[in-house]
């Protein structure tokens, strides 16, 4: 009886979520508006696998203490901002062996070439210019097994990854018309926010530049970072009317504050009635809002460690068996030797 008989491709009515974030410490507003509000938002409408990405941190070769420290509150942060386990499949990527083992069978199919237009790669060893590994370079083929493994035909990116997703796409058309119809060619589900600037106005938010807004940090944190961030340029005193489709405060006022009052600091800009410091204090508030909440539930799950290890590992339990699902078929249509369970 041939193999995908006995183990049919997920063929059920609601659509296949896969998406991961790597554990780089604190997560920040800029993974919440980037991934987090549509993770939760997804769980309602589809069937959705959320993955902590350790294989994929340890291109920056992190000590491993730092990286048992990060994953675990990478994983609370997801769950304090909303994922339910009861509806999503939250586990930590390395628990799954299935993703490297995959990622080597898409390795040896994908041309050199596909590799060296990923502008990533450029822009990775530029942040890390004493650390040039094979693993930022062949990053794109582990992300594309990440999302295979599980049949997913829908990938929520941001903006920089949508080269990624498109690899993705080429390696399952590849893959499909080597060996027969195997994996569905994933779609993308745009983010609410594709790409969040830091508190610089210049680069992506992000904890290694230092440009961030924590997802934990109090009230005060917040204010005091953002006193120092940067708003409309032409705007050098108060009375100066400014511009709010060119300042980065006000950007994301456009996620935190509701529409009236929104209107409100549009007007107030222009007429220079409104000076900067007032409008960081107002979108401090309402940050406040969001994230107290957040890091309320967050100080509730690190008191229950426990807890945490039994959601990790349930999570882990039911994607090893879809992802060994479907490397049964993988193997069988490669050639490669069943593992005797």
């Amino acid at each position: 009886m041939a193999i995908e008989r006995v183990l049919p491709l997920y063929t059920g009515n609601m659509a296949r979520i896969m998406s991961g974030i790597q554990p780089t410490g604190n997560l920040h507003i800029g993974n919440y508006l980037g991934a987090l509000v549509n993770w939760v938002k997804m769980q309602e409408q589809f069937e959705c696998f959320y993955c902590v990405v350790d294989l994929h941190a340890l291109t920056r070769r992190p000590a491993a203490e730092v990286l048992r420290q990060a994953v675990r509150e990478v994983a609370i942060g997801i769950l304090a901002s909303g994922v339910d386990p009861e509806r999503a499949t939250l586990f930590v990527q390395s628990q799954v062996p299935q993703h490297s083992e995959l990622a080597w069978v898409l390795t040896c199919m994908t041309p050199l070439g596909d590799l060296h237009r990923m502008t990533q790669f450029k822009d990775k060893s530029t942040q890390q210019p004493e650390n040039i590994n094979t693993g930022l370079f062949s990053y794109p083929i582990l992300q594309t097994a990440d999302i295979v493994l599980y049949r997913a035909d829908r990938v929520p990116v941001g903006e920089d990854q949508e080269q990624h997703l498109e690899l993705a796409r080429e390696t399952v058309r590849r893959f499909n018309g080597i060996y027969g119809d195997t994996f569905p060619e994933p779609q993308v589900v745009k983010s609410v926010a594709p790409r969040v600037l830091g508190l610089d106005g210049e680069k992506k938010m992000s904890k290694s530049l230092n440009n961030e807004i924590g997802l934990f940090e109090s009230a005060d944190e917040t204010m005091q970072k953002l006193r120092g961030a940067k708003t409309d340029p032409a705007r050098l005193r108060k009375t100066d009317p400014g511009n709010p489709e060119v300042c980065n405060i006000f950007r994301y006022h456009k996620f935190f504050t509701g529409a009236e009052q929104r209107a409100e600091i549009d007007a107030g800009c222009r007429s220079a009635a409104l000076g900067c410091v007032d409008c960081k204090k107002l979108l401090s508030a309402n940050l406040e809002v969001v994230k107290g909440p957040i890091r309320e539930r967050a100080t509730l799950l690190r008191e229950q460690p426990k807890r945490l290890d039994e959601i990790l590992d349930a999570g882990a339990a039911r994607a090893r068996a879809e992802a060994e699902a479907t490397m049964q078929i993988v193997r069988d249509r490669v050639g490669l030797r069943q593992t005797k369970r």
